[in-house]
């Protein structure tokens, strides 16, 4: 089985991974590699970088227009992601992928620059998506077990944006992911 996911995530990015991630100036692989390195490198557990490698892979798996979010379309990336990936995925890796566009609502309630920081195709989604939490969601958020890594990894979603940056390979990530597996031991 592990073999087989693996080789449909490479499939998916093969296939769809060099499209543009969203208005950015970087492809879907490069965003999400870029992600994952992000979270490697400040020597985080393997399911924080599975979810920084495949925060975005419902954008993979839809149909939509690269530039749906200009047409005023939220494609929901986050909960189809989650979907395809809790079929095979520990729930450390799945559900900071499924929050992390809460998460991204979630920083511009509490942290006053935190906006500001967002790009403009960033900006764009986060009004389809909701906007900034309302008090009574930034507390339902905190309560959530995953919340801090859906942080962490809305910082690296944020970051991963560098045209050019040289990163890893999709295999190079094999050990992370095979390690979230579900039933599997790395």
């Amino acid at each position: 089985m592990a073999q087989t996911v693996l080789d449909k995530i490479v499939e998916l990015f093969n296939q769809h991974g060099g499209s543009q991630y969203g208005g950015e100036a970087v492809t879907q692989r490069e965003h999400a590699l870029q992600g994952a390195l992000l979270a490697r490198q400040a020597g985080l557990d393997a399911p924080t970088v599975v979810a920084a490698l495949l925060h975005d892979i419902g954008h993979l798996l839809h149909h939509l227009p690269d530039d749906a979010p200009g047409q005023g379309i939220d494609d929901h990336h986050e909960d189809l992601g989650a979907a395809w990936l809790e079929r095979h995925f520990i729930p450390e890796a799945v559900e900071p992928v499924r929050l992390h566009v809460a998460a991204k609502r979630y920083l511009c309630a509490v942290e006053s620059d935190y906006f500001a920081s967002l790009s403009p195709p960033s900006v764009t989604s986060l009004e389809l998506q909701g906007g900034p939490m309302s008090d009574k969601e930034v507390e339902d958020f905190e309560g959530h077990p995953h919340f801090r890594r859906a942080v962490l990894l809305r910082r690296f979603d944020e970051e991963a944006k560098v045209p050019g940056l040289t990163t890893p390979t999709l295999e190079e990530f094999n050990h992370e992911l095979k390690a979230c597996l579900k039933g599997e031991t790395p």
